[in-house]
């Protein structure tokens, strides 16, 4: 049996199960969420969890697995995102 794969989130560091994260990727300036996870690019991970998003929104600096700095705007337009989709489900 193979082992799910395992991805660190980049809002509270906790490594999980692919499946449990969303991915999101730097499209330019902006970060896309990517549902699907087919997006080209570097990609990210997110717990599916408001804290982790705002923990996220508040961090400073570089994010290793996108190999860049998202400006802060950035990181509120994807929690923004991330509500907004959380609705929808």
């Amino acid at each position: 049996m193979k082992a799910a794969p395992v991805r660190t989130c980049v809002g509270c560091g906790v490594r999980a199960p692919q499946a449990e994260l969303v991915r999101l990727v730097a499209a330019g300036r902006d970060l896309v969420l990517d549902p699907r996870r087919r997006l080209p690019g570097r990609g990210a991970w997110l717990h599916r969890e408001p804290v982790c998003w705002d923990t996220f929104v508040q961090r400073r600096g570089a994010v290793r697995s996108l190999r860049s700095t998202p400006s802060r705007d950035a990181r509120e337009a994807l929690r923004a995102a991330l509500m907004s989709a959380g609705r929808m489900h």
